[in-house]
């Protein structure tokens, strides 16, 4: 049984994991200009509302096709059959058959990765977050990435972290072992808070997550991918606009930002709704 849920030795990356809920035709007639793909959890069932009614919203800006999809492992049967008719309801709900935990963070976004090189190939840019993050994506799509014209390759961007360390302190959160990652130095990569990468990467991480070890920490992993790739991460264009901490509110620091972390249920809307109202910065 645990065999099947992806807790197989770590020094394998061939893994491969069948998709129990799949949205296969969603980009069937469109090449999407962004696909949003955010980490959730099966209980997270009122933020996956809440990010639908507000920045999640595939309608956000008029003329420009989105696709929004909530990536999740499996945690038990009887969860599975609530997910199985919120999936039926709005189609926007991805998950594989591994198992839904931290330490497999890694496993969602390959399945990210996976599901945008499979079935939406086509698309321009996509931004990977968590179900916890609040995203300005107007000012994401009409300030950073619609002026990129034409879309471009080998793209990747967000809060970028260079020269960071393996945590070798059990208690951390982040705690990797020699074992795990013998290096000393991680390479560049960026907070899997908020990324931002170019459609056609989304195949070049997959092919590269066959030969790098799989680490758990999600962020890391996708940076090696990257620097395995010979792909040089573009710093983002003001350090102020990818946070990994909660941005206070005010819809003039709002209107100027791409993320903000710790974001509540509630909030996600209240921000979103304040955001959409003429004010005078």
């Amino acid at each position: 049984e645990n065999e099947k849920f992806g807790n197989k030795p770590r020094s394998t990356s061939t893994w491969s994991f069948k998709f129990i809920i799949n949205e296969k035709e969603k980009c069937k007639a469109k090449k999407p200009f962004l696909v949003l793909l955010i980490a959730t959890t099966a209980a997270e069932v009122q933020l996956r509302h809440s990010i639908r009614k507000a920045w999640g919203n595939e309608s956000v800006v008029p003329g420009v096709e989105v696709v929004r999809l909530f990536m999740l492992g499996v945690e038990s049967k009887d969860r599975n059959e609530v997910l199985l008719r919120e999936s039926e309801q709005y189609h926007d709900i991805i998950q594989q058959d591994f198992l839904d935990t931290y330490h497999n963070l890694t496993l969602k976004t390959l399945m990210g990765m996976k599901w945008v090189a499979s079935y939406c190939s086509g698309a321009s840019f996509v931004m990977k977050t968590d179900s916890d993050v609040f995203v300005n994506t107007m000012y994401l799509i009409e300030k950073l990435l619609r002026p990129l014209s034409p879309p471009p390759q080998n793209y990747f961007t967000g809060c970028l972290m260079k020269g960071n360390k393996p945590i070798r302190n059990k208690k951390s959160k982040w705690y990797i072992s020699e074992e795990e990652y013998p290096g000393g130095k991680y390479p560049p990569f960026c907070s899997g808070t908020g990324y931002v990468l170019s459609g056609d990467l989304a195949s070049k991480i997959v092919s590269a997550s066959v030969t790098v070890k799989h680490i758990h920490l999600e962020d890391v992993y996708v940076g090696l991918c990257l620097n395995a790739t010979g792909i040089q991460i573009v710093p983002p264009p003001s350090h102020s606009l990818f946070n990994i901490y909660k941005v206070p509110f005010s819809p003039c620091r709002y209107n100027n930002i791409i993320t903000s972390h710790h974001i509540g249920t509630s909030e996600h809307i209240i921000y979103w709704e304040t955001l959409q109202k003429d004010y005078t910065c």
